[in-house]
């Protein structure tokens, strides 16, 4: 099957703004405790007097929920080869029952992988924001994509 989007859809500079997924409490909870059942992720009593002062969502979920939300806007419909992974994750707000997410995918660097010719690197830098403009996560890392075309001259074995 052919896909839409390969490597030399993703120049540096690419900008992309995507997502709107409204967080409920029901899946903060359910993630939390399959995957990262500390207190203030799945006890809101006790996430009153955490740090917190509230139920929030793990990071892991909102990294999780970031994935789902590329995959919907290009990944499921990409040429996509997979990651060598991400760096630089952070998450800078909580996340809260009823925030609503969006994504701000940014590509900083885009080339040919070299040792492979019909494989092209992409690095982009991604933002998540809740409702209010406020960014809650942030994480920088690679995305490897068929190109459509090698390079002229270059082997595509």
């Amino acid at each position: 099957m052919d896909k839409r989007y390969h490597w030399e859809d993703f120049p540096a500079g690419t900008v992309r703004e995507f997502g709107a997924t409204t967080v409920t409490r029901e899946a903060i909870v359910e993630f939390a405790r399959q995957f990262d059942p500390q207190p203030f992720h799945v006890d809101e009593e006790a996430a009153k007097h955490s740090l917190f002062k509230g139920l929030c969502a793990s990071g892991w979920h909102t990294a999780a929920m970031t994935m789902r939300m590329m995959c919907d806007e290009y990944l499921l419909d990409a040429a996509s080869l997979g990651s060598p992974g991400l760096e630089n994750l952070r998450w800078t707000k909580p996340v809260y029952p009823g925030d609503t997410l969006k994504v701000r995918m940014e590509v900083t660097e885009a080339r040919p992988m070299g040792s492979r010719p019909t494989v092209g690197l992409v690095r982009s830098t991604w933002t998540v924001f809740n409702q209010r403009d406020e960014a809650v996560m942030s994480m920088e890392g690679w995305a490897m994509f068929k190109r459509r075309e090698p390079a002229v001259g270059q082997n595509p074995g």
